[in-house]
C-alpha cells in the first residue's frame, strides 16, 4: 500500500523559500556546501568547515572535484616586483610550479640582448649616401636608416628623401633583412620635417631642381614595404617628421622624445597619412587638437594617447629597439608580411587592397596547386586541379 502525502507532512514552501532558492534536495544541497567549502579553503587556505560526509569515498569524490575546478583556473601570477603590488588580480591559482610565461620561455628562450655590430651599406645604384647613414647588422636581420642632417634637426631636403628611398628599396630587396629601423642622427632630434629653407611654392626643391612633395611617395613606401618598420625616436618627431614615424608600423620612444604636428603655424598641412592615420592612432578629437593648435607633446603623454608602443630612458633607446626587432625576426615572415598589409588594407583604399591580394597571389605560387597550372602551361597540356581538394 502507498503512504498518502499529506500536506501536513510536507508543508506548502513560501514564496521567500523559493526565492532564496532553498527547495534543493537534501542531498544536493550538503554536495554543493562541500564543493564551495572545499574550493574556499583550496584558494583562500580557510578551515575547512565540518562536513556532513567525513568518509573516505566522500573525501575522496570532494578531492576529485576540487583537482578538477583547479586544472581550469589560471596559473599563479610570478611574483610582483619590487615598488609594485603584491596584491594579485587572481585570488587563486592552479598547482605546479611553473607558469605559462616560463613554459614559453623554456621553448623559445630568452631574447639576446648582446650589443649589435653595424656594417656600412650601399645599395649600389648611385652615388654614395649623404643625408641618410645606411647600415645592416653583421650576422642579423637587421638594416638601420639614419637621417644625417642633425645640424638642421635632422630635416628632410629632396635629395635626403630620395637616399631614403634608395635604402629603403635595398633593404627590401635584400632577404636577409626582416626589420628596418630609422631614426635621426644624435639625440635631439628624428626628424623636424621638411626643411623650409629649400619649400618653393611647388613644394621643396634642391638648387637647380623642380619642386615636389617627395616625401609623400615616400610614406607610401613604408607602407607597402613588406617588412615591419620601426621608428626608433630621440628628441623632436615634429611635422613632416612626426608623420614618418606615424607611418611606420611600430615607434619606440626615448624619454626625451617630443611630438607634434606645425603646419598650421607654418601655413602647411597634411590632408593625407597625417590626418588619417593620426586619427587613427588617437581618435578623431586627439588628432583635431593636435592639428589645430599644433602644440608639442611629450613621450609619456605621446605614450599615454597610443601614439607610441613603449617609452625608454634615452640610453637604453637602440638596445630596446634592437630587442623588438630580433623579437620580430623569430616570427614566421610571410605571416608578418601579410599582417602588415591586411592592418594596412582598411586605410589605403584600393592601393590596400591590391597590396593585399598580392601577398595572397606570392603565397598560392608557392603552392602545388598554383604551379601545377603553370606547369601545365610550359607542357602545353590541359591543368588537372581534379587532386586538390575543395575545402569547406
Amino acid at each position: 500500500m502507498m503512504t498518502k502525502i499529506t500536506q501536513s507532512n510536507h508543508p506548502k514552501p513560501t514564496r521567500q523559500q523559493v526565492d532564496n532558492g532553498l527547495l534543493i534536495h537534501p542531498f544536493h544541497r550538503n554536495h554543493r556546501e562541500s564543493e564551495s567549502a572545499s574550493l574556499a579553503t583550496a584558494c583562500f587556505h580557510l578551515p575547512p568547515p565540518p562536513m556532513a560526509d567525513t568518509s573516505d569515498e566522500g573525501m575522496h569524490a570532494v578531492a576529485r572535484r576540487v583537482a578538477a575546478v583547479a586544472n581550469h583556473l589560471s596559473p599563479p601570477d610570478p611574483a610582483p616586483k619590487a615598488g609594485r603590488s603584491s596584491v594579485s588580480a587572481r585570488p587563486c591559482g592552479g598547482g605546479g610550479g611553473g607558469s605559462m610565461k616560463d613554459s614559453y620561455q623554456r621553448i623559445h628562450g630568452e631574447v639576446p640582448d648582446h650589443p649589435v655590430v653595424w656594417r656600412t651599406a650601399d645599395d649600389g645604384s648611385g652615388p654614395e649616401f649623404t643625408d641618410v647613414i645606411y647600415e645592416k647588422a653583421v650576422g642579423e636581420g637587421i638594416a638601420k636608416i639614419t637621417i644625417n642632417r642633425p645640424e638642421r634637426r635632422n630635416a628632410f631636403r629632396p635629395k635626403t628623401v630620395k637616399e631614403l628611398s634608395r635604402a629603403f628599396n635595398d633593404a627590401r630587396d635584400d632577404v636577409s633583412i626582416g626589420v628596418i629601423i630609422l631614426t635621426g642622427k644624435g639625440t635631439k632630434a628624428f626628424c623636424s620635417g621638411g626643411d623650409q629653407a629649400l619649400r618653393t611654392k611647388d613644394g621643396y626643391a634642391d638648387p637647380d631642381d623642380v619642386g615636389r612633395l617627395n616625401v609623400l611617395d615616400l610614406q607610401v613606401q613604408i607602407r607597402r614595404l613588406p617588412k615591419p618598420v620601426i621608428a626608433m625616436v630621440a628628441g623632436y618627431a615634429i611635422g613632416g617628421g612626426h608623420i614618418l614615424h606615424m607611418v611606420c608600423d611600430l615607434t619606440i620612444a626615448a624619454d626625451n622624445a617630443i611630438f607634434g604636428q606645425t603646419g598650421p603655424k607654418v601655413g602647411s598641412f597634411d590632408a593625407g597619412y597625417g590626418s588619417s592615420i593620426m586619427s587613427r592612432l588617437v581618435g578623431p578629437k586627439k588628432a583635431r587638437e593636435m592639428w589645430f593648435l599644433a602644440r608639442f607633446y611629450t613621450a609619456s603623454e605621446a605614450d599615454k594617447m597610443g601614439l607610441v608602443n613603449i617609452v625608454v630612458p634615452l640610453e637604453n633607446l637602440e638596445q630596446e629597439t634592437i630587442k623588438w626587432c630580433r623579437e620580430i625576426l623569430r616570427n614566421s615572415p610571410t605571416a608578418i608580411r601579410v599582417l602588415k598589409s591586411a592592418l594596412n588594407a582598411v586605410d589605403d583604399g584600393h592601393a590596400g587592397l591590391q597590396e593585399l591580394a598580392g601577398d595572397a597571389t606570392l603565397l598560392f605560387y608557392g603552392t602545388e596547386e598554383g604551379n601545377e597550372g603553370k606547369t601545365a602551361y610550359m607542357q602545353k597540356r590541359r591543368p588537372d586541379f581534379s587532386k586538390f581538394p575543395r575545402l569547406p
